[in-house]
């Protein structure tokens, strides 16, 4: 029940911090070309650095091994997310049908998963979360791209993956924790104060991106209710589903694998469309308020399935 609780009271912060931004930009404080640079002040620097900050700690050897399972399970749940995805589109067709599978294969682990799981489960649960994000990072630039895109240019590809703030924050992470490297207090502080911005930002873009969109034009495209069936409902009662198996007949703990790592992943894969799809969606030249009802909707439902989800796994239901 304690996580079910804690999950509502954070989407219910969330979405404070969300209509917040909805608020500035509605009323021109905040002005919606600002949405590029907080986006890009996120992702390039603010996100990297609560990665690394979460790197910070003493090695513990169980830790570790939790998070090397992290990296494998992550890769299972994300290609279990794209394999549902194209079985259920399978006799889908027309333009849309690229878009379509994108918003329902790729969740928004960062944007609103990172806020959560510091929230649920602190320093450790970040570590797992940036194993998925890695993960959800290599699927988004080799097969989302190709989706979107209609081709894979391998070179292009390898230059995105590599390039990716979040793998390049991971790999320093991993470097400061195997080698329990000594980071000053001078460089550690602004570290994680630059971090402790993810919550707020992320949110406050978000409500820039919904002040953005026309709710009725969202509504009226029918396609967007496959979309929250998939995303907001297959997709969460198939995590709850591994999530109770592997729990109830001992799997997790046959390989010694915390519950909490399964908890962190499982919550991220259940988030709403990822925010990427919009850009794509623009990039590509694909239908845009599809992509951008995908992810104003879903994330508002999520303020409803992710703490049912944590209810579930918290064993009460």
């Amino acid at each position: 029940m304690e996580l079910a609780t804690i999950t509502a009271g954070q989407v219910f912060v969330l979405f404070i911090l969300i209509g917040a931004g909805f608020v500035g930009a509605k009323s021109g404080v905040i002005k919606q070309e600002g949405k590029k640079a907080f986006s890009d002040l996120l992702i390039y620097l603010v996100v990297p650095a609560m990665i690394i900050d979460s790197y910070m700690s003493k090695f513990d050897s169980k830790v570790f091994g939790n998070l090397m399972w992290a990296f494998l399970i992550s890769a299972i749940l994300l290609l279990s997310g794209l394999g549902i995805s194209f079985l259920l589109t399978a006799k889908q067709k027309g333009k849309d049908v690229a878009i379509l599978r994108f918003s329902c294969i790729f969740p928004n682990a960062a944007y609103m998963g990172f806020p959560l799981i510091r929230a649920l489960f602190g320093a450790e649960g970040l570590l797992y979360a940036s194993a998925f994000v890695t993960m959800f990072n290599v699927l988004l630039w080799t097969v989302g791209y190709a989706i979107v895109s209609g081709e894979i240019k391998l070179k292009a590809v390898l230059k995105n993956v590599l390039a990716t703030p979040v793998l390049v924050s991971v790999a320093i992470g991993l470097v400061l924790y195997l080698t329990q490297l000594p980071v000053p207090q001078l460089l550690r502080q602004p570290i994680n104060l630059l971090g402790s911005m993810n919550t707020a930002l992320s949110m406050v873009i978000t409500g820039m991106i919904i002040a953005g969109s026309s709710m009725k034009r969202l509504l009226a495209n029918k396609k967007i209710l496959f979309v929250i069936a998939v995303r907001m409902l297959v997709v969460p009662v198939v995590c709850f589903a591994i999530y109770y198996v592997t729990s109830r007949f001992g799997i997790l703990e046959a390989i010694g694998l915390s519950t909490m790592v399964m908890q962190v992943l499982l919550i991220q894969e259940s988030c709403p469309t990822a925010a990427m799809t919009s850009v794509f969606a623009v990039q590509f030249g694909h239908d845009e308020d599809l992509a951008a009802g995908a992810v104003v909707i879903t994330t508002f439902l999520s303020i409803l399935t992710l703490p049912i989800l944590a209810l579930l796994m918290s064993g009460v239901v």
